[in-house]
């Protein structure tokens, strides 16, 4: 070793001992000639030789000798620049990777790591496990591959969306046998256990930390606290200032998704936490959807919302009004400390009420309404309102829903009782019962002191029991609930102050305001909130911070969903429940970010290793190149290079000229070849099997058209990139691999500068959009590589109404190979309406200029010389009918490319709706 440079086989540097005897050598022989004078001499002074020979060798071409030589010489010994560091090259090697959320930021890195370090071992012969904490293998003990096994499995790993169990890892370690030396990715976080595992590991044949070198960075969940949005924010490294960028998202009035606001979390040195402030409009504000760090790519970096932060508006009216100097006897005092912090209050009258359209509208002793008042009430409850009402000694005194049902009440009421106002008392205050597992109110704990004095009481009928969602001990309903339309009418039977009940008084209250969805809390919810439901995912997270759809998931206990670690039975997402919906999100309120810290025994590397560099070809390299100067220089001092110098400048004319003069006839023959006629091009990936599909997919296309249609298009062309013009093409289509290089900046500007002209790139993934628009997949990250310096604009998935859907065959569907679910295009512009009389809008006024799907739509088209398809689809008739639908698409796809939007005009409206049967 010479600081960073080793030597493969360093007793070769030996020989250079020998270049000072070498010099001497060449110096030496021949003699030097003996000098004698000879008189005769005199006679040829003034005359010149042509032909002169030096009587020895240059000092500068000895030198240049001597460093062929020695370049030679330390080539042959194998130098290597940052050679590996030495380890234990004998026994089985157990490779644990974290995998955890704090582990997606440098994901990438940590496999090119781990893939250096299987591949020295499969060069020293050594068994090699890869196991991930976060996905341990069922049972004990671990099985040792070769390392080859291991390196083809490396791309398919990915962190996942929660913190790994340590106790669950040491009782399987502690289960293998034999002894192993260990390398450990961790992802710096400090997670309880991690010390018994690594003492478990070090036991076991030792162990080698590995982590990353960037700082982890988390947000907590967002709340609502006097009129702003605070969105906590957590980092791991607290030595210097550091400031990052807060994203929010959701979705525009147009249903596209959007960033809707920023701002700037600032963390101040010694500080690892945070807090962001962002005052919104409540329009704004209830359209937020998730909060994100920019340029973080982790589930600990994403904030889901819920309802906690869409804060309902809530219009209170009472039947009574206020008396001066007695706002605990208000009917609405109650009501509004408990909804206050956690909705936004109106209270107007109730004509203004129903023109605000509040989210919940709630009456305290309202007995009588006017019918305009009832009719308008009605139509807001059909339409999705929930109107909550109390009791009081109105309603009670009234004759309201006596005779039959009111339409604004969830039961009918009795007449009479022993109190004044027909409001039924008891010698003693009755006590609630547990709520029933079908209410709303399941779960939640009943205070002791909550006691009921007075009540309106329910007439009976067949429907009772079902409408009750509350009752006292002795089975009396308390609360009743009707559906009405869309909305929902809910009833307490005692009033909303503590004139008939302690319930207002009590936590309860708020509790039940909550389940019914009249309030919201902005904070993580506990155990009691949600239990006795069960709480379906929507929307699910991966380790990278992606959002996915749940699918098949199960549901989950809401004691599970408030208490339970995050698993893999448990994922980071949102979770809606009979009448909310709950985000639960990688980290929690206040919790903190500590750094994991390491025994003095286990050496710490990082992830960035030194790339190892072998130096013999550039020793040897340099030494080919000063011995080739060598033999220039000696025929320069001999006279004979002029003539070797014509030789070669003439040689090297007649190469290069045929080329240069192939090259401008190729460019010109590309020309004239693409604009004869309609011809469509296709991107070489390199990969000849699927270049190959892909000008057969765009052969049978063009087939299909001259079949169908007027157009008849050329054989398709493949396009280099780095050399083809484009402006020729009027749609190409781009196969993704994962080993596709990434276009330089000049192809780069010349695809830029083709978009922006009216071309279309038909981005095909070919991997069925497994991963939602090329998230998860080595295709989509291709894609995503690829498609980032390009000019795109906003895209959405094709909506019902777009042209593509009807420019030559009417379609919902856009299969290829695969049957994927979406398919990209141009996000439509927010001012898109549908004018009266057409069936559709207006929604581009152009070609979209990229297409994006992975149903491998080539595959579908491809047709041989013969016009018989060349691969197959599905299964008999259906596999035939889903070729038919992709050809179809095609078909659609060149003609909004030729003709733009030409199906939106007017004039085509009647054909349309002759068409569609409308």
């Amino acid at each position: 070793m010479i600081g960073g440079l080793s030597f493969a086989a360093p007793g070769l540097l030996l020989a250079l001992i020998a270049l000072p005897i070498l010099w001497w050598l060449l110096r030496a022989v021949p003699p030097a000639p003996i000098r004698r004078r000879f008189p005769g001499v005199a006679l040829l002074i003034g005359l010149k030789d042509d032909d002169s020979q030096t009587d020895k060798t240059p000092w500068w071409l000895l030198l240049l000798r001597m460093l062929a030589v020695a370049a030679a010489i330390i080539g042959f010994a194998g130098p290597v620049l940052n050679p590996p560091e030495e380890r234990e090259t004998d026994g089985p090697l157990l490779v644990l990777m974290d995998a955890s959320w704090a582990s997606a930021r440098d994901w990438p890195v940590r496999l090119d790591r781990a893939r250096g370090l299987i591949e020295e071992a499969g060069r020293d012969g050594r068994p090699v496990a890869l196991v991930q904490l976060t996905d341990l293998p069922a049972g004990e003990g671990v099985a040792f591959q070769a390392a080859n096994t291991w390196l083809a499995r490396l791309d398919n790993l990915e962190p996942q969306p929660f913190a790994p169990d340590m106790g669950a890892a040491l009782d399987w370690v502690q289960g293998i046998e034999g002894e192993f030396q260990s390398f450990w990715f961790s992802d710096g976080l400090d997670h309880p256990g991690r010390d018994d595992l690594a003492q478990a590991l070090a036991d076991a044949g030792g162990v080698i930390a590995f982590e990353g070198g960037r700082d982890v960075l988390g947000l907590g969940p967002a709340r609502f606290e006097d009129g702003v949005i605070l969105v906590p924010g957590y980092r791991l490294e607290t030595e210097a200032d550091r400031a990052v960028t807060v994203q929010a998202f959701g979705l525009d009035p147009t249903g596209v998704e959007r960033e809707l606001a920023r701002g700037d979390l600032a963390f101040a040195a010694g500080d690892g936490e945070a807090e962001l402030e962002l005052d919104l409009p409540p329009e704004l504000r209830n359209r937020i959807s998730r909060f994100q760090i920019a340029g973080e790519r982790s589930a600990g970096a994403v904030s889901l919302t819920d309802d906690g932060l869409q804060r309902r508006e809530v219009g209170l009216l009472a039947g009574a009004s206020e008396a001066e100097g007695q706002e605990l006897l208000s009917p609405l005092h109650y009501l509004r400390q408990a909804l206050a912090p956690t909705a936004d209050l109106l209270e107007v009258g109730l004509s203004d009420l129903l023109l605000a359209s509040p989210d919940v509208i709630i009456l305290a002793d309202v007995a009588t309404l006017s019918p305009e008042e009832t009719q308008g009430l009605q139509a807001w409850v059909e339409r999705g309102g929930m109107l909550v009402r109390f009791a009081g000694p109105r309603l009670a005194g009234s004759d309201v829903a006596r005779d039959q049902l009111d339409p604004l009440l969830p039961v009918r009421l009795r007449e009479g009782g022993r109190t004044v106002g027909g409001a039924m008392s008891w010698g003693e205050p009755k006590a609630l019962r547990a709520f029933d597992e079908d209410s709303p109110f399941y779960g939640l704990r009943i205070p002791a002191d909550v006691r009921v004095s007075s009540q309106v009481l329910a007439q009976p009928d067949p429907e009772l029991a079902s409408r009750s969602i509350a009752a006292l001990a002795d089975g009396t309903p308390l609360v009743t609930r009707a559906r009405l339309g869309q909305g929902q009418i809910v009833l307490f039977h005692v009033t909303a102050n503590a004139e008939w009940s302690t319930l207002p008084l009590s936590g309860l209250f708020v509790q039940m305001l909550e389940r019914l969805a009249i309030s919201t809390r902005p904070v993580d919810p506990d155990a009691i909130d949600l239990a006795g439901i069960t709480w379906v995912p929507e929307v699910l997270l991966d380790g990278f911070g992606t959002r996915r759809e749940a699918g098949v998931m199960p549901g989950v206990d809401g004691i599970d969903l408030a208490t339970a670690p995050l698993s893999a039975a448990l994922l980071p997402g949102l979770y809606s429940g009979s009448e909310r919906r709950v985000a639960r999100n990688v980290l929690g309120a206040e919790e903190m970010l500590s750094a994991a810290s390491w025994p003095a025994a286990i050496p710490v590397e990082g992830m960035d290793a030194r790339p190892v560099v072998t130096l013999a070809w550039a020793f040897l390299s340099g030494a080919f190149v000063a011995l080739l100067i060598d033999s220039l220089a000696a025929l320069w001092l001999s006279g004979r290079l002029p003539g070797l110098a014509r030789t070669a400048v003439l040689l090297l004319a007649v190469t290069l000229a045929p080329e240069a003069q192939a090259q401008e006839e190729s460019d010109e023959a590309l020309a004239l070849l693409a604009t004869s006629e309609v011809t469509f091009g296709y991107v070489l990936t390199g990969d000849a099997r699927l270049d190959e599909t892909s000008r057969a997919g765009l052969y049978g296309l063009g087939l299909t058209l001259a079949r169908r249609s007027s157009v008849e298009p050329a054989p398709p062309i493949g396009i280099d990139l780095e050399n083809d013009e484009l402006v020729f093409f009027p749609m190409i289509y781009w196969p993704i691999s994962p080993d596709q290089p990434i276009p330089s900046d000049a192809a780069y500007a010349r695809l830029n500068a083709y978009l922006r002209g009216g071309g279309m790139i038909v981005f095909d993934t070919r991997d069925a959009d497994i991963g939602r628009f090329g998230t998860s997949t080595p295709n989509g990250r291709a894609l995503q590589e690829i498609a980032r310096p390009l000019d795109i604009p906003p895209l959405e998935p094709v909506p019902a109404d777009h042209v593509l859907t009807r420019t030559f065959y009417l379609l919902q569907d856009f299969p290829g190979r695969h049957l994927g679910r979406d398919v990209w295009v141009e996000a439509a512009p927010p001012d898109a309406e549908q004018i009266e009389g057409m069936p559709f809008r207006n929604l581009n006024d152009g070609v979209t200029p990229v297409v994006i799907g992975g149903n491998d739509w080539a595959a579908a088209w491809a047709m041989g010389e013969n016009g018989r398809p060349l691969y197959p689809i599905g299964r008999g008739f259906a596999g035939e009918r889903q070729r038919e639908i992709a050809l179809r698409f095609g078909v659609n796809l060149v003609m909004h490319v030729l003709s733009g939007n030409y199906k939106s005009d007017q004039v085509h409206v009647p054909a349309l709706l002759d068409r569609l049967g409308q």
